[in-house]
């Protein structure tokens, strides 16, 4: 087993920024936009809080900031992986690495030419603080020295929330999937959030959950999660 997993409980625990301005609710959205709130900022606090509660933020439409909690929520199972015979033969051509070139990644998932473009610098900004503070983390797919797919999230205790991916060679983002989800088996993570299913995920094992069942799993996968990375 690489290292970036054996060694991930010796890292220090990830820095507590100040307490949160904004409160979120938790009811769920009025319609099937999947939106529950919108303002707030993005602060370290601000998004930690709102992992917390079950929501995520996208820009929505020139500059307002959106908070959703979709209902259906997607997921990936972490023990219902489906890897391919082909992935599998992928799996060995690449090396990974956890948290080397976090800002790269994102940059690389915010790319403007790609199809639904939504990271702004904003989000790099902020996500990098998270990064810096010990709760974002990315996971980096590497061909020689190229790196060649990755994608980052959030992690606070058992809880995983996947942001974005990206890939430049063929299975790169497929081989960051593979490995980031034995990196959280193998950290004793509980639930791998992946927000909206695509045919994509939904080939690699990804399912629909009830918002109400995703909340469950979620407080179950945050229990000690004020000290736990």
């Amino acid at each position: 087993m690489p290292d970036w997993r054996t060694d991930w409980f010796a890292r220090d625990p990830p820095r507590h920024p100040a307490p949160p301005r904004w409160e979120f609710p938790n009811e769920g959205p009025s319609d099937d936009t999947g939106v529950i709130a919108v303002g707030a900022d993005l602060e370290p606090a601000t998004l930690l809080e709102a992992y917390r509660t079950g929501l995520f933020p996208m820009p929505l439409g020139g500059r307002d900031l959106a908070w959703f909690s979709p209902d259906p929520r997607g997921i990936i199972p972490l023990d219902g992986l489906h890897i391919s015979r082909s992935l599998h033969r992928s799996l060995g051509r690449f090396s990974v690495s956890i948290d080397r070139c976090f800002g790269e990644v994102m940059a690389r998932c915010g790319d403007p030419a790609r199809p639904g473009h939504w990271i702004t610098a904003a989000f790099i900004d902020a996500y990098g603080t998270l990064a810096d503070l010990g709760w974002a983390h990315s996971i980096e797919v590497w061909s020689g020295d190229e790196l060649v797919g990755g994608l980052y999230g959030v992690r606070i205790g058992g809880f995983f929330a996947g942001e974005s991916m990206f890939h430049s060679a063929t299975d790169a983002s497929k081989v960051a999937l593979v490995h980031t989800v034995d990196w959280l088996v193998a950290t004793d993570a509980t639930l791998f959030d992946v927000q909206w299913t695509t045919p994509h995920l939904v080939s690699m094992g990804a399912i629909d959950i009830a918002r109400d069942d995703y909340l469950r799993r979620l407080a179950h996968a945050l229990g000690g999660s004020d000290t736990d990375t």
